[in-house]
């Protein structure tokens, strides 16, 4: 199966109000540079000594990680270069909120704000 169309069924398993999502990906060996070089537009960090390739962070709304389109489009960069490989799925956080300065709001303005995010 092509990695994007993988990504993507990964994502539709998903709950709504996921936050963010740990990947690990494995490559062709003989392809790795070439995926590296790709790899590199979603932030994938290597792994030096390790069973995977490259360990991806993703993002649904916010935090400090790469946005699940950008995902998509790379692992759809690496399936048009004919590089194949694997993707695990290895930890899903969901239900957290954004932190954002609210000094001198209203409380209602806080749960309206929470709300809103957590959807």
């Amino acid at each position: 199966m092509p990695l994007a169309e993988e990504f993507h069924e990964i994502l539709d398993a998903l709950p709504s109000d996921w936050t963010d999502l740990e990947l690990d990906l494995r490559v062709q060996e003989d392809r790795y540079i070439d995926a590296a070089s790709l790899l590199v537009t979603c932030n994938a960090q290597p792994y030096s000594h390790h069973d995977w390739h490259f360990h991806l962070n993703v993002a649904h709304h916010f935090g400090h990680a790469a946005a699940a389109e950008v995902v998509w489009g790379t692992l759809k960069l690496l399936d048009d270069s004919g590089i194949s490989g694997e993707l695990v799925l290895r930890e899903v956080r969901e239900g957290r909120v954004e932190v954002v300065q609210m000094w001198g709001r209203p409380e209602s303005v806080r749960q309206e704000f929470r709300k809103l995010r957590a959807q």
